[in-house]
């Protein structure tokens, strides 16, 4: 295992635990985390694995196989910069329940694709650290510790949803989660007992979240919760009745979060009932509504998921936040070749990037490898 030799080289000796995370995908449910609502995401296979040693000083010492040559040495909590700021803020939300600790890390999530590379380090080194020091934290304890960490002292608003996927997800499974109560229940998801495969495609445009974008979309879904004198917009009962008290984008964001509700319960029915290839129809609904109502798609996003499902697809829709990243489409295997030129081609006469294809299968979540 490359991490380990790594550590072995930076450190002089062996990690005493090695634990890896996944990225995640989200089936459906965008946007509705912060809003208390529903979302069903899936691990991927790629992620990010920590090689970890405690140290009984508070020094951490940090490198990345994906950063080569550089050791980064922290004394405290406020020199983290880049990356080592979400492994760093992990210690910070443990607080004196841990110490210091040398810490080498190796992902392989495609940098940029809205795969959640951040969820997947931060569970990745807590969940170790947690195993390390018999904490003694569940699944879900370490999932909110990690968003806590990317709130707190990365500042970033995220919601639950990435960490808790990268957290609880079962191989083949999609992860059903209430973001309100926390409650979870893993959904099979079989996709190729059905001839299927689930596509990403990765427009290669990379997006920052913390550009102030994702931020000012919760601070709009949070003033009209309030107008509308609900604790959340996952709370509204008659879309009909809010819309009227609503404007502007407002409006339009609360729509999309009350719909994208529904869509969700109405997708986990599909599964439970073994319609798998009945799930496409409510995938392109939730990409019109992310690009008409909550505006977080982007033009290499929209054609990519009109080219996927012209090319064959049974659906498809953008995943993640949004303003880049990656698109999803349900493809039947023998369409793959047939979706995968589709897209390039439109692509190609945009004058976009050429894009990326990452065929995906449903993951498991943190696990301990050494």
């Amino acid at each position: 295992m490359r991490v380990v030799e790594a550590f072995r080289a930076a450190f002089g000796a062996s990690p005493e635990a090695v634990w890896r995370a996944p990225g995640r995908v989200n089936l459906i449910g965008e946007h509705t985390d912060y809003n208390d609502g529903f979302v069903l995401p899936f691990a991927v296979p790629w992620g990010v694995t920590a090689a970890v040693t405690p140290r009984a000083d508070r020094t951490i010492r940090l490198l990345s196989l994906q950063s080569p040559g550089e050791t980064l040495t922290l004394a405290g909590h406020d020199e983290a910069r880049g990356w080592a700021r979400y492994v760093v803020g992990v210690f910070e939300m443990l607080g004196d329940r841990v110490a210091g600790a040398d810490v080498a890390i190796d992902g392989d999530v495609p940098a940029g694709a809205g795969l959640s590379s951040s969820a997947a380090l931060e569970v990745s080194v807590a969940s170790a650290l947690n195993d390390l020091h018999d904490l003694g934290m569940t699944p879900m304890e370490l999932a909110l510790l990690s968003q806590k960490a990317e709130n707190d002292f990365v500042g970033m608003p995220c919601g639950i949803m990435d960490q808790a996927a990268s957290a609880l997800c079962e191989e083949g499974h999609a992860l059903f989660l209430d973001c309100r109560s926390l409650g979870s229940r893993n959904i099979p998801l079989d996709l190729a007992s059905h001839g299927l495969s689930m596509l990403i495609i990765d427009t290669q445009v990379h997006h920052e979240h913390a550009n102030g974008e994702y931020a000012k979309r919760r601070a709009e879904c949070e003033s009209a919760a309030r107008k509308l004198g609900v604790p959340a917009l996952r709370d509204v009962t008659d879309l009909a009745a809010a819309l009227e008290q609503l404007q502007g984008d407002e409006r339009k964001r609360t729509m999309h979060v009350v719909t994208e509700n529904h869509r969700v319960e109405a997708l986990v029915g599909l599964l439970r009932a073994g319609a798998v290839t009945e799930i496409g129809a409510l995938m392109n609904a939730s990409h019109l509504s992310l690009r008409d109502q909550y505006e977080v798609t982007s033009p290499e996003l929209d054609v990519a998921v009109e080219a996927a499902v012209k090319g064959g697809a049974r659906g498809a829709r953008m995943t993640g936040g949004g303003f880049g990243g990656s698109a999803i489409a349900l493809v039947p295997v023998e369409r793959l070749p047939e979706v995968e030129k589709t897209v390039s081609d439109a692509f190609a006469e945009h004058g976009f990037q050429a894009p990326r294809f990452l065929p995906a299968t449903a993951a498991p979540g943190a696990h301990r490898l050494a």
